[in-house]
């Protein structure tokens, strides 16, 4: 139906979608017909993945499991940044949102413990003595050297 419309009716369709009104009359009906094609009203399930991680494109919307929000991810160790979106190219492909938000790195691995992590300090005993006390801080043991 869009390959039909011209002049004020096409105009009006881009308009009625909410997409934007520049371009030749070919890629404004091609923006109608692309975005009618994915308004079916019903989400599709068939490309939901599993699990949701940061998409690295910024020209249509991310990719997220059911119940995920654009942000989201499901991976602990990936650090996120907002971005400036490509708006018009996602327009221009018939999308309605855009991802803006890109993984910028990942969390650093704490580094292995070798050995046990001990604590060594002064303190006063009530004679007025100083004592050295050590503790033990992976087992909770502490003694007095």
């Amino acid at each position: 139906m869009s390959e039909k419309l011209t002049g004020k009716d096409l105009e009006q369709a881009l308009k009625d979608r909410g997409l934007p009104d520049t371009g030749t009359a070919d890629e404004k009906r091609a923006a109608v017909a692309a975005h009618d094609e994915g308004s079916t009203g019903a989400p599709s399930t068939g490309d939901n993945p599993d699990t949701t991680t940061l998409d690295s494109h910024l020209n249509g919307p991310s990719t997220t499991a059911p119940g995920d929000g654009p942000a989201d991810t499901t991976d602990p160790a990936e650090v996120a940044s907002s971005a400036t979106p490509d708006k018009a190219a996602a327009a221009k492909a018939g999308h309605g949102t855009v991802n803006a938000v890109v993984k910028t790195g990942e969390v650093p691995k704490a580094p292995k413990a070798t050995g046990h992590r001990v604590e060594t300090y002064q303190v006063e005993r009530p004679d007025g003595t100083k004592a050295t006390v050590e503790h033990n801080i992976d087992t909770g043991s502490t003694s007095v050297l």
